[in-house]
């Protein structure tokens, strides 16, 4: 089989490996899509150490072609997602069948379970009532998904910032109540007029950067909540602490290490998208072949108009 193999800076080779053998509880699952994720995107800037290899890849979804001596509850044929935490752009992963879910009739080839548990989890740690008014820092893949998530909870206001035209007009099409330009407009003071002067009950940062943090402090309300969901990579950020403090926020960090809590998000995400409830159809916008993979890598970097998710897709091989 084929697989990326990070030995640079900027750099994959593919590589062929054996098919990786089954454990008793394992399945051997036929990957179908791997996702291009964000977290990934500092290590392929930098590359491994010197004479040293990596091998990323963790937002799988496949068909199980091999079931292991001790598994009962999946089927040879069945598509799921999986949580595999490296070697992911490859054509076939061995995972524990406790780590793969069901898509039921949801489209395999966006069925990204692991990112879509991160949302899963950051909303139901953030804790979004209804009648909340909830305002969503960056429309890009995360944010979006957000968002949807946000919206399935009965929020009042759901107003979604970002800089980008294209985003907003997708972040608009995914039913916020408002968009802010923040090129053109005021978040702050947008907020303020959709709530009657009091502040989002809750912000999500989702985008990973200073600019976005700062303005966490400025959007919500007192005693309100304020969820950290992008990934925050380069520099150290900085918060006017003694401000935040006097404000009394709830600040969430929805990042988790669990694998109690990962699996959970997953089970439940996969229950959404099979049933209908979360679309992740256009929130996937570009596709590569494995070969390209440094392509893919590339345009997360740039972030050209109309992009929101990049994957690396395989065709389905013997």
């Amino acid at each position: 089989m084929r697989i990326a193999v990070l030995r640079g800076p900027r750099s994959f080779e593919v590589e062929e490996v054996p098919v990786p053998q089954v454990r008793p509880d394992e399945v051997l699952v036929r990957v179908a899509v791997s996702g291009v994720c964000a977290s990934e995107l500092e290590p392929w800037l930098d590359g491994p150490p010197p004479g040293e290899e990596r091998h990323p890849g963790h937002e799988v979804s496949g068909v199980v072609v091999e079931l292991g001596a001790d598994v009962t509850d999946l089927a040879v044929g069945e598509p799921v997602g999986v949580w595999v935490t490296e070697r992911g752009f490859a054509e076939y992963v061995a995972v524990r069948a406790a780590y793969c879910f069901s898509v039921g009739d949801g489209a395999l080839e966006v069925a990204l379970a692991e990112p879509v548990a991160c949302a899963v989890n950051a909303v139901e740690a953030a804790d979004v009532r209804l009648g909340d008014d909830v305002v969503v820092i960056g429309a890009g893949f995360m944010g979006n998904l957000v968002q949807e998530l946000v919206s399935l909870r009965g929020p009042r206001h759901v107003v979604v910032a970002d800089a980008r035209r294209d985003a907003l007009e997708r972040a608009d099409g995914l039913g916020a109540t408002r968009v802010v330009d923040v090129t053109r407009e005021s978040l702050p003071d947008v907020v303020r007029s959709v709530t009657e002067g009091r502040g989002a009950d809750i912000t999500f940062e989702c985008t990973g950067t200073q600019a976005a943090l700062t303005a966490c402090g400025d959007t919500t309300r007192m005693s309100g909540r304020i969820a950290v969901v992008g990934f925050h990579q380069g520099p150290e950020r900085t918060l006017p602490l003694a401000y935040w403090n006097w404000m009394a926020f709830d600040l969430v960090n929805a990042h988790f290490r669990d694998v109690d809590v990962i699996l959970r998000g997953m089970e439940v995400g996969m229950r959404l998208h099979g049933a209908g409830m979360l679309s992740l159809d256009r929130l996937v916008s570009h596709r590569f072949a494995l070969e390209d993979i440094d392509e893919a890598f590339a345009m997360l970097l740039d972030k050209p108009e109309g992009f929101t998710k990049a994957v690396i897709a395989f065709p389905e091989t013997g």
